[in-house]
């Protein structure tokens, strides 16, 4: 793709493109974080749509540890903090479902830590055949210079993996952020009681 050419993606952030229905946006979950003001250009679609890029990339940071246990679930006893399930799949950039593909993620605690000696917070698993994965953690708290975030890496069977970060709509912290992209927040982020739902797809290369 040449910088010349007009994307569906670019012309949607130049507010050119007709609205987009919602069987259209449906049909790779990417719902916007919030809605435009009226009259305001729509933001960039973040996630698959006319296969022309995949998530964006960020820096693993200083806290990955590889070899994390294989589990959907993080929470283990003694773990504070809002529960907080994150859904979605894993799509190549044609927008077609990755069967098997690895997510690896890891966090800090409610207070802010990570933990460097073990695994807490720590744990990989593989999308279904339908390219789906959930994830069962808490909500990361705050530390030093940081917006509220996960990290993750993914990647399609023998393909390059994408390292990247995910971020909370509505945080203080997403406007001082260097590193925060409005493209890696969660989707439909809600509160139910004590938990918290949310999505993401995720777009690989393959």
């Amino acid at each position: 793709m040449t910088d010349s050419e007009l994307t569906r993606r670019r012309l949607i952030a130049l507010g050119l493109a007709a609205p987009v229905g919602p069987f259209i946006l449906g049909a790779c979950g990417s719902d916007p974080a919030a809605p435009a003001a009226a009259g305001s250009p729509l933001r960039a679609t973040p996630a698959c749509d006319d296969g022309d890029e995949p998530t964006e990339a960020q820096t693993e940071g200083p806290y990955f540890t590889p070899g994390s246990p294989a589990r959907r679930s993080l929470v283990e006893t003694g773990l504070t903090g809002p529960r907080l399930i994150v859904s979605g799949r894993v799509l190549d950039t044609d927008c077609r479902p990755v069967p098997r593909a690895l997510l690896d993620f890891w966090q800090a605690d409610a207070q802010g830590s990570y933990d460097n000696e073990g695994f807490r917070l720590r744990g990989h698993q593989f999308t279904g055949s339908d390219g789906r994965f959930r994830l069962t953690t808490v909500v990361p708290g705050l530390y030093p210079g940081r917006t509220r975030h996960i990290h993750v890496k993914v990647q399609a069977p023998a393909a390059p993996v994408l390292t990247t970060q995910l971020y909370f709509p509505g945080e203080a912290g997403n406007r001082s952020d260097g590193i925060f992209d409005a493209d890696l927040l969660l989707r439909r982020y809600r509160r139910t009681g004590g938990r918290r739902t949310a999505a993401f797809d995720f777009v690989v290369a393959t």
